[in-house]
């Protein structure tokens, strides 16, 4: 007899998963609140999110999923998602059929996974053997042989199988970071967090940054967008991520319209696997506050992506030739392209007033620049990582010049900058580093 025990949770919204982010059990992300049912395990104790053990290595992730695989309980006990709910609808394809895991087990032993329709019709479970003990590890596993099954169809279920093997005891195994071979477009994901701002708090309105107290958003996907937007955590940084990319609208109405005439710039950090041009549009509503109310004006930049990499963003408002007034700011909108298709991570989503604001104080490792003082072309190089992005700032904090190598050796052609003094912050894939250089 199959006896359930459900971890109650608050199911908000339908999501159709294999189009989403992976089940992170993150607070802010998928599957923390999620109402999961475990089963054929004694007495059934429910799904646990927990802090993360060990959030070294492979796995950041601040919380994951435990299981309690009991000494009385079957070999298949395991968990499920409720029919319908979490993981939605969708159709298992080669584009999405392989499904990646992490675990961490105290035994070496067969982990399963398998899926459901509404009807009861299975894929089958297939069985992957974790190969390390009291450590993260990532399991594949690969479900092209069913694609084209009937009961793989109209997906509304995954159920896991945490140990499917007799037990000499209670075992506890944590789960975590399910997803499928189609999220982020097949692409890679950030390795750690965007670049922390260094502005003085008093120099900044901050719609999200968690350096910085945030003002109230009314919404990061206006019901006229067309994107999908999940939110994450990348070293325990808050992070958004939006799918699908179209064009999401950022909304600040009625009491929560910005006045921005304090404001000198605009900056976001952003990071793509699959994106080429990057746009960011502002609408202000004019005197009356209202949309469409004859005094709104609005305007849109276009950047180059530099792709794997964070890309700092640092847009004099001044830049944004369009816009008549800041006074009602009501309306950020981001976009790019490939249309309809892209992957792109956003934070550090703010203004700042640049006089007194912050700039990169000179900090170099492995960084050289030769020759330095120079006159026209001078070349950045490193032994260790590749530099993914370099940004040429003014003394004033002014960003001038910015570049994307993904190279150990790269020259910027300075000739158009008149002579002085600037700094250049280098990103690499494990730090940020900063150097002064001279143009003569």
């Amino acid at each position: 007899m199959r006896v359930h025990v459900i971890l109650l949770a608050l199911f908000t919204n339908y999501v159709y998963f294999a189009q989403l982010g992976p089940i992170d059990f993150e607070p802010a992300g998928f599957g923390a609140t999620w109402q999961w049912t475990t089963f054929e395990n004694d007495f059934n104790p429910p799904l646990e999110i927990i802090a993360n053990p060990d959030p070294s290595g492979i796995n950041n992730s601040s919380t994951v999923a435990r299981f309690t695989a009991n000494v009385a309980g079957a070999p298949w006990a395991g968990f499920e998602s409720l029919h319908g709910q979490g993981i939605g609808t969708f159709n298992l394809t080669a584009a999405n059929c392989v499904v990646k895991i992490m675990v961490y087990k105290p035994i070496i032993s067969p982990v399963g996974i398998k899926f459901a329709t509404p009807a009861g019709a299975s894929t089958g479970e297939i069985l992957v053997s974790n190969t390390l003990i009291n450590q993260w590890e990532e399991l594949t596993f690969d479900f092209s042989a069913v694609v084209s099954a009937p009961s793989s169809t109209g997906i509304d279920q995954i159920i896991v199988f945490p140990d499917f093997t007799q037990r000499s005891d209670n075992r506890i195994c944590l789960i975590d970071n399910i997803k499928f071979s189609n999220q982020n477009g097949g692409n890679p994901i950030p390795m750690g967090p965007a670049p922390t701002p260094t502005y003085p708090p008093s120099n900044v309105i901050s719609l999200f940054s968690n350096p910085y107290q945030n003002v109230a958003v009314d919404t990061w996907m206006a019901p006229w967008s067309m994107a999908q937007v999940s939110d994450l955590q990348l070293s325990g940084n808050d992070t958004k991520r939006y799918d699908a990319m179209n064009f999401a609208g950022i909304e600040l109405l009625g009491n929560n319209q910005l006045d921005l005439s304090n404001m000198t710039h605009f900056r976001v950090d952003y990071w793509t696997p699959n994106m080429n041009t990057f746009k960011v549009k502002l609408v202000d509503f004019g005197a009356n506050g209202q949309y469409a109310g004859g005094d709104d004006s609005e305007s849109e930049l276009s950047y180059a992506l530099p792709t794997g990499a964070w890309h700092t963003l640092e847009i004099p408002l001044s830049s944004f030739t369009g816009l008549a007034n800041v006074n009602h700011f009501s309306q950020l909108v981001f976009s790019g392209t490939p249309s309809g298709a892209g992957t792109v991570y956003i934070d550090n989503v703010l203004f700042f007033n640049n006089e007194g604001a912050s700039i990169p104080e000179e900090q170099t490792h492995g960084v050289q620049a030769y020759p330095n003082p120079v006159s026209d072309n001078i070349t950045f190089g490193t032994t260790e990582v590749p530099m993914n992005s370099i940004q040429v700032f003014g003394l004033d904090g002014t960003l001038l010049m910015e570049d994307s190598p993904n190279s150990k050796s790269y020259s910027i052609n300075l000739s158009k900058l008149p002579t002085g003094t600037y700094l250049v912050r280098i990103f690499l894939a494990n730090n940020t580093e900063t150097l002064r250089i001279i143009k003569e």
